[in-house]
């Protein structure tokens, strides 16, 4: 069987919104993918005017044609890049099935009707070639029953795989097994799914919506019915059910609302017309007045009202107006306030939110007590049911619908037997297993012992197997193998001799602190290990340095101190780049400004798919200070290192790209926005980026790395001088006279522009690092006195975007 680095062609049947999305993440990760749908019945205007017919192949193919376009232009993007859809071949059930002999990987992906799945299956059988992997995409149909009458050799080939939506951006593949399904089809199926499209997996059971749909659609049944026996708004439910519970912004109604009140009405009838028990069935129906809802019209989004619907007002006023199903009006939303609520907003973190909100028994305490009993114990009661252990459903949820902690770790961080003690105070049943668990003398789910974590599995402890490739920097430093450390970053021992480089400071914002730990690392590294590794677990790698550092010394006018950070900074990263032993930064999500400064001077960048990167500085009325600036000149004077070179083109779009404050779309995207070396390189699975960083430089170790002191200092960069400059000038004007930019948008493109060229200088002139950074620092306390600069760098501190002033 095929391992995961040898797919190379796959089909997906059916191009609706889920069939063209997982065809877009098959071509993300570099498989040829086969898209077919049906044959269209009749021609559409457009056809007929340009005299096609309905055998042209134009025709013929036009479902998954379309779908194909609507892909590269779908917001979120489902490609990484738009190029990646030449990898999509678009085709038609009728004339194509016979490339399905040709393929490693068949998804069926066609309409949730069992009906049409078995008729497409057995079409698919007559093509399958012995060895193929064939899934389905669905989300809540039995994979035994949809596999009816096919062969023994088929089904055992066969799995279901629910990608959850966008298939792009959602973590969670759930694997479900069929009766007949091979174990090494399982195995297969998983590695595919995990190591080349850098999914989570988990293994369902062949139930009712599965694992996290079964238990996140009861989760929200039970917020619903309990926000109407409360006599709560929408707003108090999504206010609780958001950040303040561990959830998503996006809280309950919010969700609803981008999903489509239609749709998880079909999601809570499926599983209502499925389970056998009367108050099961009775806990998934919907209440009369969201019934009403999907009757009006009113589901959401994609109907332009739903929960929430959006009005004009004036600017200052707020636009989003919630539904009152008492009358059916649309009114302005309203604050929401309570002591508990106030309570849980101070506290840090998930677990000590919910401790601080549960504490009290005011209204809004008693609503999320009541949700949170409810969806542990059903969680409890459908473990055998649904999957096999509780990591599976606490993954399942975590990564299915971006919950901070699933059912059982909530459970553990409020406290398994005082929360079982007060269910039982209030009359709720508790499943018998959590009840003898606690009897005999255990008071969690979880226990994490010297270097090692278990988990509750059939009234025993069970030994939680990791995977030997995944580093965890958190496990790491559980079992003391951190070097060094202070309030902003460590330094962790990852094994082999190569040492990891973690910022942990709030939002990994580089701050004094991170600088004096790099400092240090370098130090230790150059003497007792083979390498660094600069990565880190946050929610994103770096948004930037701290802003608010830097507002604070220009309010005050103290310049000299502005001028000590810059210096730090820019000697930091001098020193980082010095190193001679071989740096390799692994930077996820969101890269900015800063981050992106600490990831240049690196000898090899390892991106995550999911990797938001670029130089930001100019939207909060600064340019890049920490060497961003001659990182981008350096890297152009390498491109094009001779006089004759004509280096117009390149040197505007890196201007623009700094100037435009441009991110990239994805890692991939680095490329396009010239911050990417040829030495760099993508990695999907993002939990195997400290582990495969590592091994990268390991690598370049074994190559014989060194770096010589012998060139420091030297001028090695080629500058564009007053020439480049006034090309750059050049557009600077005209965007200003177009009305593009503001007056201040000019001011900090001029002294881009200034910085990029190298001064007042000639063209060619070869000047030195040091040089340029003076050029960077100069220009950067020069705008940190401009009030409209520390304006910008107010309203981000206040409001998170920036302001064109």
């Amino acid at each position: 069987m095929k391992k995961w680095n040898e797919v190379e062609r796959a089909a997906v049947i059916g191009s609706g919104v889920m069939g063209a999305a997982i065809a877009g993440q098959l071509a993300n990760a570099g498989i040829s993918c086969l898209l077919l749908d049906m044959i269209p019945p009749a021609l559409t205007a457009e056809e007929e005017k340009a005299g096609l017919s309905l055998e042209d192949f134009r025709v013929r193919n036009r479902l998954a044609r379309s779908a194909v376009e609507r892909l590269k232009r779908s917001n979120p993007a489902s490609l990484y890049v738009e190029a990646f859809a030449e990898r999509i071949t678009p085709g038609n059930t009728t004339d194509h099935m016979a490339d399905l002999q040709r393929v490693d990987w068949i998804i069926e992906a066609v309409t949730e009707r069992l009906d049409i799945k078995r008729a497409v299956l057995e079409a698919v059988e007559r093509q399958w070639q012995e060895g193929t992997l064939v899934s389905t995409n669905t989300s809540g149909i039995s994979v035994d029953l949809m596999l009816e009458g096919r062969t023994e050799a088929f089904k055992g080939s066969f799995v279901g795989t629910h990608f959850f939506n966008p298939p792009r951006y959602m973590h969670l593949v759930e694997l479900i097994p069929g009766t007949d399904t091979k174990t090494e089809t399982l195995a297969q199926a998983r590695e595919w799914c995990e190591r080349r499209l850098g999914k989570g997996v988990v293994v369902a059971k062949d139930t009712p919506n599965f694992i996290a749909n079964r238990i996140g659609t009861y989760g929200l049944l039970m917020t619903l019915k309990e926000m109407e026996r409360l006599g709560l708004s929408i707003e108090e439910v999504d206010t609780l059910t958001g950040p303040v519970m561990g959830r998503p912004k996006s809280a309950t109604f919010r969700t609803l609302d981008l999903v489509g009140l239609d749709t998880f009405q079909h999601v809570a009838n499926n599983v209502a017309e499925q389970v056998q028990c009367d108050e099961e069935r009775a806990a998934f129906q919907l209440p009369a007045w969201f019934q009403e809802m999907v009757q009006r019209g009113w589901i959401g989004e994609k109907s332009g009202q739903g929960f929430y619907r959006k009005e004009r007002t004036g600017a200052s006023a707020d636009p989003i107006r919630a539904v009152r199903w008492s009358d059916w009006s649309y009114e302005p939303r309203k604050p929401v306030k309570s002591a508990s609520l106030e309570q849980a907003k101070r506290a840090k973190g998930t677990e000590a939110k919910l401790q601080a909100i549960l504490k009290l028994s005011d209204a809004h305490a008693q609503f999320v007590w009541n949700v949170l009993k409810h969806v542990l114990c059903y969680s409890a009661a459908k473990l055998g049911e649904i999957a096999d252990d509780i990591r599976a459903i606490d993954k399942a949820m975590r990564w299915g619908f971006n919950w901070e902690l699933g059912p059982f770790e909530y459970w553990d961080a409020i406290g398994v037997r005082a929360s079982v003690e007060r269910m039982e105070r209030e009359g709720t049943t508790v499943p018998s297993w959590v009840t003898d668990w606690l009897a005999a003398g255990h008071e969690q789910f979880y226990e994490r012992r010297p270097e090692r974590l278990f988990h509750v599995s059939r009234g025993e402890w069970k030994l939680v197997e990791t995977d030997p490739e995944l580093v965890s920097l958190r496990e790491c430093k559980e079992q003391g193998k951190t070097i060094t450390r202070n309030s902003g970053a460590s330094l962790i021992d990852i094994g082999d001799d190569v040492a990891c480089l973690e910022f942990h400071s709030p939002n990994n914002a580089i701050g004094e602190d991170i600088l004096s730990m790099i400092q240090k690392s370098v130090d230790i590294v150059s003497r007792d290990y083979r390498g660094m590794v600069i990565a880190n677990e946050g929610r994103n790698f770096c948004v930037g340095a701290n802003i608010m550092l830097l507002l604070a010394e220009a309010q005050a006018e103290e310049w000299d101190e502005i001028d000590l950070i810059i210096r730090q900074f820019q000697n930091t990263m001098m020193k980082l780049k010095a190193l001679n032993r071989p740096v390799v930064a692994a930077p996820h999500q969101m890269t900015l400004g800063g981050g992106v400064e600490a990831c240049l001077p690196a000898d090899m960048i390892l991106f995550s798919a999911e990797t938001y990167f670029g130089l930001v500085e100019t939207g909060v009325g600064l340019i890049p200070g920490g060497g961003g600036c001659k990182e981008i000149a350096l890297r152009l004077s390498k491109r094009f290192p001779h006089p004759e070179d004509d280096v117009t083109q390149p040197l505007l779009r890196a201007f623009e790209t700094i100037a435009m404050a441009k991110v990239s779309g994805s890692g991939h995207d680095v490329e396009r926005l010239g911050y990417m070396s040829p030495q760099d390189r993508v990695l999907i699975p993002s939990a195997r980026r400290v582990f495969e960083a590592r091994q990268a430089v390991l690598s370049l170790d074994a190559a014989g790395y060194w770096r010589t002191a012998a060139d420091a200092g030297k001028p090695t960069i080629r500058a564009a001088g007053r020439e480049g400059r006034a090309v750059l000038q050049l557009a600077v004007s005209s965007m200003l006279e177009g009305r593009y930019i503001s007056e201040h948008d000019a001011k900090i493109a001029c002294k881009l522009a200034r910085v990029l060229t190298g001064g007042d200088v000639p063209a060619n002139r070869l000047v030195s690092e040091a040089y340029m950074l003076d050029l960077e620092r100069e220009a950067f306390l020069s705008l940190c006195g401009e009030l409209k600069t520390q304006q910008r760098m107010q309203h981000m501190l206040s409001k998170g975007k920036p302001l064109r002033n």
